[in-house]
C-alpha cells in the first residue's frame, strides 16, 4: 500500500516529471523551475492596449492565444522572476517594460500539475524589436485595444484558435456581466 504523504517519481525527462502521491497522479517541472506570465498594457495616445502571442502548442495539436509566458530559471539558476519576465517579454513581444511588478502566484490546473506561475505587470513599455521568440517559438505578437478584447478574443475561438486560461484575467468583469 502507498502511503499518502509519500511522493513517487514514475517518469522523469528533461523538463517534466510524472508523480504519484497516493491515488494522485500529477506532473511537476524538472529542477524545481517557475514560470512567469506577463501582463502588459501599452499606453499610448491611440488608448490602452494588451500585448498577447499566438503560438502553436503541441500538447494540444492548435494555435493558442496567451499572455506571454516563460521559464524562470530554465537558464539561469537563481534568476530572478522580475528578470525572467522582463527578458520573456522582450524575446517574445518585442517590448521592454520600465518596471515589472509582482501581482501574485497561481495554479491554473491545481488537480493535475503541480506547477504554479508568478502574475506580473509590465509598466512603461517601450517597443525595442520585433519579438517573435527565439528559434523555433514562431510567435506572432498582438496588440490589442483593451476596449476591443472580449470581441477580438471570440473571433479567435471561432477560428478555432484555443485560448490560455490566463486570459480570463481580460474578460473577468465582462463575464460577470460588468
Amino acid at each position: 500500500m502507498v502511503s499518502d504523504d509519500i511522493e513517487h517519481t514514475v517518469w522523469q525527462g528533461r523538463f517534466i516529471t510524472a508523480k504519484t502521491r497516493g491515488k494522485w497522479e500529477y506532473v511537476s517541472r524538472t529542477r524545481g523551475i517557475e514560470a512567469a506570465v506577463i501582463l502588459a498594457i501599452d499606453s499610448g495616445e491611440d488608448g490602452d492596449h494588451v500585448l498577447l502571442v499566438q503560438q502553436y502548442r503541441v500538447p494540444l495539436g492548435a494555435d493558442c492565444l496567451e499572455l506571454p509566458a516563460g521559464l524562470v530559471g530554465d537558464e539561469d539558476e537563481g534568476e530572478a522572476i522580475e528578470l525572467a519576465a522582463g527578458r520573456e517579454l522582450e524575446e517574445e513581444t518585442g517590448y521592454r517594460a520600465a518596471r515589472i511588478e509582482t501581482i501574485g502566484r497561481f495554479a491554473s490546473s491545481p488537480g493535475m500539475v503541480s506547477e504554479t506561475f508568478t502574475l506580473v505587470r509590465a509598466h512603461d513599455l517601450e517597443k525595442v524589436s520585433e519579438g517573435g521568440g527565439v528559434e523555433g517559438e514562431n510567435i506572432t505578437v498582438h496588440r490589442v485595444k483593451l476596449a476591443d478584447i472580449a470581441a477580438f478574443i471570440a473571433e479567435k475561438r471561432r477560428a478555432g484558435m484555443v485560448m490560455d486560461v490566463k486570459l480570463l484575467t481580460l474578460l473577468g468583469p465582462g463575464l460577470l456581466g460588468r
